[in-house]
């Protein structure tokens, strides 16, 4: 397979902005609500560097790109959040939760504004710009949904654990130690399995690429794309 520096940068620069975005968002959020961890580490920051991962960010979605993988799968450095010190831990930890998917929404909507003002750009820029908008579209909607998947420690699973009777809450928030396991599991080993038995168990891709198709859909209808 043949990918040029084209390629390489039409998609690592929206990914890069998305990610880095998400994460500072995460940590402003958990700042303003009253835990300094994450801005003692620098982490309320644009900078990339204090967000990515080597190989969650990088080697890991890099594989199952070249492997032909069914959904890319990867993850940045998590955010600190001591939530005994938010002023009101359980409701202040949706907040902090959903600051990261919601930045992404908004950089969706930013990138399918600025589509519209690509006849200002350069004819020699313009296919490379509409590229990288549409990739940052594209890139947005995906982190923003599958991160809102109920399964600690994704967003969607603090928010769930913050939002449900403590009964229910407890037992959700147990699974965060493993909640990378189970999500390689459900994303990319269920799948092979299902391949060797002739089965389709790609439920959880088809799951999260419905709603990407939906939550895309009206982002562009509303901001004018269609």
């Amino acid at each position: 397979m043949n990918i040029s520096l084209f390629d390489i940068s039409v998609w690592v620069l929206p990914a890069i902005l998305a990610i880095t975005f998400h994460e500072a968002a995460h940590a402003f959020v958990a700042h303003r609500l009253g835990d300094d961890t994450a801005y003692q580490l620098g982490r309320v920051s644009f900078n990339p560097l204090r967000h990515i991962d080597p190989f969650g960010t990088i080697l890991l979605p890099g594989v199952l790109l070249l492997s032909h993988s069914p959904f890319l799968f990867g993850y940045a450095k998590p955010v600190p959040v001591n939530w005994r010190n938010l002023n009101h831990p359980r409701l202040d930890m949706v907040w902090v939760a959903l600051a990261g998917p919601v930045t992404n929404i908004a950089l969706a909507i930013a990138a399918a504004l600025a589509f519209h003002a690509l006849p200002l750009v350069p004819a020699d820029a313009a296919k490379w710009t509409a590229a990288n908008l549409i990739n940052a579209f594209k890139f947005n909607i995906v982190l923003a949904v599958f991160n809102m998947m109920p399964i600690p420690p994704l967003d969607g699973g603090r928010v769930a654990v913050g939002l449900l009777p403590q009964p229910l809450a407890y037992p959700l928030a147990r699974l965060e130690p493993y909640g990378m396991l189970i999500l390689i599991a459900l994303l990319i080993l269920l799948p092979m399995l299902g391949q060797n038995l002739g089965l389709n168990l790609d439920v959880i891709s088809t799951i999260l690429g419905t709603l990407i198709g939906y939550v895309g859909s009206a982002l562009l209808l509303i901001t004018g794309n269609t």
